[in-house]
């Protein structure tokens, strides 16, 4: 019982803000035949209103994203086809991310290094808990192991701590820039407080996957100590 409430509350952190990121996607994405369009016909009259040098594709199911170096808003299937609070409001948190991209936004560029950044660490830190078990074999010192395993996690919490430091650039996506442009007459006022919530989920979407990316610590630690 005693290391049974540790090990929920641990769980609850995990999974806690996915489950809730779902949650708040699924309410929302139902198709309302009330609203102007699709997600994908939002971002592409918010590119063209605004002038940016992007375009908006259909990417692959359950990613959306901005990427600053094709200059493509890529939204999933159900959200550039989709049209609904969550379609709308993820289409224009993606644009948000044009936006700073335009305004050279100093967050929004730091953010982009980051992100190189923290694919190197996650890349190292997965090494480093592969090559555990033929360090262990080659110097027979189990302090080797242990120490690759340190290695690996320091990565792994390194890359959620990137995330963190990105987080104020997502809210900036969402709640300075989208939200705005929601309010301007895209979306009814009693539609508003949803895409609010679908907002400060597409916030929190990385933070989320890197703090789910830590089961992967737990599951190498189980495997090592066979």
């Amino acid at each position: 019982m005693v290391l049974a409430i540790p090990a929920l509350l641990i769980l609850a952190l995990v999974f806690g803000p996915q489950l809730w990121i779902r949650y708040v996607l699924k309410r929302h994405g139902r198709h309302r035949a009330d609203l102007q369009g699709t997600g994908g016909e939002l971002a592409e009259h918010l590119i063209r209103r605004f002038e940016l040098d992007a375009k908006v594709r259909m990417g692959t199911s359950g990613e959306d994203y901005y990427d600053p170096e094709e200059r493509i808003v890529s939204l999933s299937p159900e959200h550039y086809e989709g049209q609904s609070i969550t379609a709308v409001a993820v289409a224009t948190h993606e644009v948000g991310h044009a936006l700073q991209h335009k305004e050279q936004h100093p967050g929004f560029m730091r953010r982009q290094r980051r992100i190189r950044t923290a694919m190197v660490i996650e890349r190292f830190s997965a090494i480093a808990l592969m090559i555990s078990p033929a360090v262990f074999l080659l110097t027979r010192v189990p302090q080797s192991t242990a120490l690759t395993i340190v290695i690996g996690a320091i990565g792994m919490l390194a890359v959620v701590w990137v995330q963190v430091l990105n987080l104020p650039v997502e809210n900036d996506a969402s709640f300075n820039k989208a939200m705005p442009i929601l309010e301007e007459g895209y979306l009814m006022i009693s539609d508003q407080p949803a895409a609010r919530q679908v907002l400060k989920a597409a916030a929190l979407t990385y933070v989320a996957a890197a703090l789910a990316s830590l089961l992967n610590l737990g599951r190498w630690i189980a495997i090592l100590r066979r």
